[in-house]
Formats: structure tokens, C-alpha cells, sequence
């Protein structure tokens, strides 16, 4: 099985994924290649041509028509600001119970393959994982969703897949891409076990450049425009005014 680990980057040079997958694609634009260069020397950093960056959801389709054309079988596509992917295990020994444990660059790709199966087996197109790393969170009796969102922070995609990101939803893309593979596909997996860590909205560059309260709120109005108010939803329950991260269900059966 081909798989390729892609890193879109903008405007954020010393790419900290690197530090954990030094063997990712980094795709970045022409006018920054060099900056990009400079800072990680040892890497392969791909240019884009100028105008594909400064819209997250291009450079995604972008990566993802260049990779499929090219023979690949799964691109996993993640954010460049990667503490590590992790997962939680019970210990013998230990006194707190749950130990959190990182997957190390070496099984990565194992990892990669293994629930890229999984997810062709279930007749899916694209896989994520566990977008909250509170143990409490880890749903032991339910190993899989096939209804659930899945972040943008993780996500890996199936040749064959005929989903692409839609450039008007640059910040509710990854909610956008579920409900297209859970309306088109009928699922995507989600695997409860693991989950990442990143800083994700909290450091300058990527999403950062362009993000603002105002364009969240626009964002959010056109996705429920898109797929419904019965299916995009606002979160009440939250301790913000207004929660930018909306409530999605499906109406389809599954998990």
C-alpha cells in the first residue's frame, strides 16, 4: 500500500510535525519555499504554485488530486503543528490507571495501513480519529463511529474517494467533508482509540491569518445553509456566547 503524509503549511516555517514525522510532505507556496527550505533542510518540501496557499481547503484538494494522480493509495493529511498522535492504555503497574502512550514515526505508517483496510472494508472513504484527548472521552465499549465528525487536524483519504473540500467553508471544512463522505458514502470511520495532540487555532499563521468571530459566524451560516439547521446545529450547552464549533447529526443509520 502507497501512503503519503501530507503537511500543508502557510506562513509558519519551522514546521513542528517534522519533529515527529521527519519523512512528511510538506506543501507550501512558491513565494515561501525558500524560508521553508532554510528551516527544515533535511525535508522534502513541495512548492505550490502561487495563489493555491491561503485557503486551506485548495491546498487540501490540491494535495489530494497531485497525490491520487501520482499512484497513491491513502493520503493522510495533517496539520504542521503536531505535539504527536496518542493513544490510551491500561497499565498493570501503574497508580493512575490510563497511561498515555505516542505513536512512535517508526509505526506510523503501520498505524496508517492497518485502519486504512478497516476503513475499506467498511466501504468508507476517509478515516480519522478521536478529536478529544480527555481519557474520559475514551469510549471503551464503542471502538468505532461511522457517523461522527472528524477533525481536520487528522484525516486520511482513499483512492477512489470522489469528495473534495469545498473552497467556500476555508473554517468549517472538516465538518463540511464529513457530512459529504456520510451523505455520499452513507459513513467514514472514526477510531476511538487514538487521538492527537496539536495547538490547532492557537499560534499565528495557517487558518490563524484569515480566522476572526465575525468570519466563524458567516462560516457557520453557510453550512447550515448548505446541509440544513436539522443537521447543523449550534451547541447551547456551551459556556461561549456563541460556540463556533456546531453540533453536526446525520440522519443516516450508523454509529
Amino acid at each position: 500500500m502507497k501512503i503519503r503524509v501530507c503537511v500543508p503549511s502557510y506562513k509558519r516555517p519551522s514546521v513542528k510535525t517534522l519533529n515527529y514525522l521527519p519523512f512528511a510532505r510538506v506543501y507550501v507556496c512558491e513565494t515561501e519555499a525558500e524560508k521553508y527550505r532554510k528551516a527544515n533542510p533535511d525535508s522534502d518540501i513541495v512548492t505550490c504554485a502561487k495563489g493555491i496557499q491561503g485557503n486551506l481547503c485548495r491546498i487540501r484538494n490540491h494535495i489530494l488530486d497531485s497525490e491520487f494522480s501520482d499512484g497513491v493509495d491513502v493520503v493522510c493529511l495533517m496539520d504542521d503543528d503536531y505535539d504527536g498522535m496518542y493513544y490510551y492504555e491500561r497499565e498493570p503497574d501503574s497508580l493512575y490507571g490510563y497511561d498515555e502512550h505516542l505513536i512512535g514515526a517508526d509505526y506510523f505508517l503501520w498505524f496508517i495501513e492497518r485502519y486504512s483496510i478497516l476503513c475499506s472494508d467498511f466501504g468508507f472513504y476517509m478515516w480519522g480519529v478521536n478529536v478529544n484527548y480527555d481519557p474520559m472521552s475514551y469510549e471503551h465499549f464503542r471502538p468505532f463511529n461511522t457517523t461522527a465528525y472528524i477533525g481536520g487536524p487528522f484525516s486520511c483519504h482513499l483512492t477512489g474517494s470522489m469528495c473534495r473540500y469545498d473552497e467556500t467553508l476555508p473554517l468549517k471544512e472538516d465538518y463540511d467533508m464529513t457530512l459529504q463522505h456520510l451523505h455520499k458514502y452513507r459513513g467514514a470511520l472514526r477510531v476511538n482509540k487514538y487521538h492527537y495532540r496539536c495547538k490547532q487555532s492557537k499560534q499565528a499563521g495557517g487558518c490563524a491569518s484569515y480566522r476572526s468571530m465575525d468570519k466563524e459566524k458567516e462560516q457557520f451560516k453557510l453550512l447550515r445553509q448548505k446541509w440544513g439547521a436539522d443537521v447543523v446545529r449550534q451547541d447551547r450547552t456551551s459556556k461561549y456566547r456563541f460556540d463556533y464549533n456546531p453540533i453536526i447529526k446525520s440522519p443516516i443509520k450508523g454509529v
